[in-house]
């Protein structure tokens, strides 16, 4: 059996850190995979769960801002299918905030024990999440099938926006990751985020609706340019993608994940002492 020699440093440099994220990259993978065994056993339904929780959500959207507030869907797109065309993205930026945050907390055994990067346990929490936003992709091709809807050849373009989706994850997953181990009020305050976000993102309505002089300050909020993004990639024609706001999203999505991992490795090195 081949065996690999660690050497532990007090300053390690870059380089030698991100060789060693590459080296424990099994560990990624286990705890990614103990997490799903968790988070479905004993559960009545299993898996079905990641499809059963952004369907109704869409439901209950679809009947408060369609029905409701009468508010116009996207061109002639059924307003269910914009909905849960945001509520993708928005429903695996939410789950991963609230993984995440909780995420070293939760192994802090492991963490307090041995040595590893503490970078991969936020991550793992934000591919457990990724997972879910694949199962729950099925809905929007059923939902497809139901309208009898065809995506045009945007369509193509929706790993480029599920990419920035990603990194909007762990950009903000880590902020909170790192900020809970110091400051447990956190948890608390996720939550909290989480429920506001959903309103003040275009999920439940179009940003169109958005009056043209506040778009570019609205896109302040990096999730508008996501969520925007997959809704010109899915709905084709009948989507109009604001260009200024998406790049000014997906600038402040590199700035997030730029900055928080910065943060998270300034203060790695204490979260065994304070866990």
């Amino acid at each position: 059996m081949k065996t690999r020699e660690i050497v532990l440093e007090a300053g390690k440099t870059e380089s030698q850190y991100w060789r060693d994220v590459w080296d424990y990259r099994e560990l990624l993978y286990f705890l990614a995979w103990r997490d799903i065994l968790v988070r479905y056993k004993q559960t009545a339904i299993g898996i079905l769960w990641a499809l059963i929780r952004p369907f109704l959500t869409t439901i209950v959207l679809t009947v408060v801002f369609s029905v409701l507030a009468k508010l116009p869907s996207e061109g002639n797109v059924p307003y269910p299918i914009m909905v849960f065309a945001a509520m993708l993205p928005w429903q695996f930026f939410a789950n991963a905030l609230t993984e995440c945050s909780n995420s070293l907390i939760t192994n802090s055994q492991i963490i307090s024990k041995i040595y590893f990067p503490r970078l991969i346990v936020p991550v793992s929490a934000v591919v457990v999440c990724f997972i879910d936003f694949l199962i729950s992709g099925m809905i929007l091709l059923a939902l497809m099938a139901w309208y009898n809807f065809v995506p045009d050849w945007r369509i193509l373009t929706l790993p480029l926006f599920t990419a920035i989706a990603f990194a909007a994850a762990i950009g903000a997953g880590l902020w909170l990751a790192a900020l809970t181990v110091e400051y447990r009020d956190f948890r608390h305050v996720v939550p909290f985020l989480v429920q506001v976000g959903q309103y003040i993102s275009p999920v439940g309505f179009s940003s169109n609706i958005v009056p043209e002089q506040w778009r570019l300050l609205y896109s302040l909020n990096p999730m508008v340019g996501v969520i925007d993004g997959f809704r010109w990639a899915i709905l084709g024609g009948e989507a109009q993608l604001y260009l200024p706001g998406l790049i000014l999203s997906v600038g402040l999505v590199l700035l997030l994940l730029t900055s928080s991992i910065w943060y998270f490795r300034r203060t790695e090195r204490t979260f065994a002492d304070v866990i």
